[in-house]
């Protein structure tokens, strides 16, 4: 038995493992768009590491892009099998795979028009493709063994990380053979945070690919998080009369902002400044979240006692129009603006940074990881220009940052999750920079994690049952 490591090895995005059994079927699990600059990484997204042909079943841990975001050109490039996945995961794929597919048709179109590059740009796949790959997508529910094919048994188990995420169990029973387990965390979540219940721990596994975002930091603790948030806002929007604006992705980090302005209004603590969410993706995620209350934790349960609308109150408005969304960059009223994507690099988040960051009057606040050479990166690492749209503009608004939105788990709790491994032949780590993964495997090592490996991009490893 093979696993290869085809995405996230030593970067946390394009999350991509394949599995091969010794009777020659391919499971790959995730198939994720890398969503970075790194020259080494340009040819990525074009081109795989094994024949798209012969993978027999694809399981999906979650929706984000790095973890989706290649599944259509997997079906175009020849895939046929399976998508297994659960119920909220298929149907947020529904709407963020088909808006990949248009943002890469308008990137490309966009880019070609104004010859950023020599060479012609084509996007990866289009709507046509998404439509394909959603009809070969089941929906699977948690806790429970599902049958893959003779000799296979996946479970799916709360990940606590997006509406739907989980982390995967194989049981393989082959002939004559030892039974053995694979797991693969996927994104680990966070415990105590809102609207999404508590990732729930694996079986104990044989071997096991985990993540390791922030397996070198400690988040900040949450019960601050609302009070520093409210300083941010008051600073920017009510003293200086500035945007303030929020890169975060569509799906989940959008939805618990919203949640956490909501939970102000009520109170009465929000400042009366216009909110909007830009994206239309947003808006119909957040119909999403109102579908699937099977992920709720018990904490927005009780509050929809008292709200029954968590994502809506008076000073909100989602923008689906492009019209509204291009008004918004020359307005000067001081408001919040949450739109995608998380890193800056795409969608109409780039359009606002790009006529917003020259006012030392706004602010943007950064809320989750961002590449090293994305835009969202650069800000996070001081740069002082930015080169967005084929022009150079000097970055004078005031930069925040806020690590307790982060939906990944620190390192303790990433440790805390792996607590119960205690027959681990291998631990691999992937999603996570170099520097991170070799600090996070020291710090397991103390806590009795001998065995822990950093795959390159295309390493292979047998796994002795």
């Amino acid at each position: 038995m093979e696993l290869k490591f085809c995405g996230a090895a030593r970067q946390v995005t394009g999350s991509s493992h394949l599995l091969t059994l010794d009777n020659g079927y391919k499971i790959l699990l995730d198939c994720g768009l890398y969503q970075g600059r790194d020259e080494e990484m340009e040819e990525f997204n074009d081109n795989w590491l094994f024949d798209p042909k012969e993978i027999d079943c694809l399981i999906v841990s979650h929706a984000h892009i790095d973890h989706t975001g290649r599944i259509p050109k997997l079906i175009k490039d020849g895939f046929s099998g399976d998508i297994l996945c659960t119920h909220a995961t298929r149907s947020l794929c529904s709407i963020m795979l088909m808006d990949s597919a248009k943002i890469q048709e308008r990137d490309a179109e966009y880019n070609n028009k104004k010859g950023y590059s020599k060479k012609k740009k084509k996007p990866l796949y289009d709507s046509r493709d998404v439509k394909k790959c959603l009809k070969l997508m089941t929906g699977l529910s948690y806790n429970r063994w599902h049958y893959v094919c003779d000799g296979i048994k996946l479970q799916f188990r709360d990940a606590g990380h997006l509406l739907g995420s989980a982390n995967v169990t194989l049981m393989i029973d082959e002939p004559d053979k030892e039974r053995i387990l694979i797991g693969f965390t996927g994104d680990i979540g966070r415990p105590m945070r809102p609207i999404l219940n508590d990732p729930v721990t694996m079986p104990e596994v044989d071997y096991l690919i985990c993540e390791s975002t922030y397996g070198d930091k400690e988040h900040k603790a949450g019960p601050d998080e609302s009070e520093e948030f409210l300083k941010i806002i008051e600073e920017v929007c009510v003293k200086n009369k500035g945007k303030l604006l929020i890169p975060a992705f569509s799906v989940g980090r959008t939805q618990e902002i919203v949640y956490m302005l909501d939970q102000l209004e009520t109170a009465e603590r929000l400042p009366h400044i216009p909110v909007y969410v830009d994206s239309p993706l947003a808006v119909n995620a957040t119909l999403i979240y109102g579908s699937h209350p099977e992920c709720y934790d018990n904490d927005i349960n009780e509050y929809m006692l008292i709200d029954d609308n968590p994502f809506g109150f008076g000073t909100l408005s989602y923008v689906r129009d492009r019209g509204l969304s291009k008004r918004l960059n020359k307005s000067k009223e001081g408001c919040i603006i949450i739109s995608a994507s998380g890193m800056m690099n795409a969608g109409r988040i780039k359009h606002h940074l790009f006529n917003s960051m020259e006012d030392p009057k706004n602010g943007v606040m950064m809320v989750g990881y961002c590449a090293p050479h994305t835009p969202g990166g650069l800000l996070k690492r001081g740069h002082k220009e930015l080169r967005l749209f084929g022009e150079t503009r000097k970055v004078k608004m005031k930069i925040y940052e806020m690590h307790s939105f982060s939906a990944h788990a620190d390192r303790v709790e990433i440790a805390g999750f792996l607590k119960n491994q205690k027959k681990l032949k291998k631990l691999f780590l992937v999603h996570g920079e170099y520097e991170t993964q070799k600090e996070f495997k020291t710090y397991l090592g103390k806590l009795g994690h001998e065995n822990v490996e950093i795959p390159t991009l295309g390493q292979k490893y047998e796994l002795v049952r």
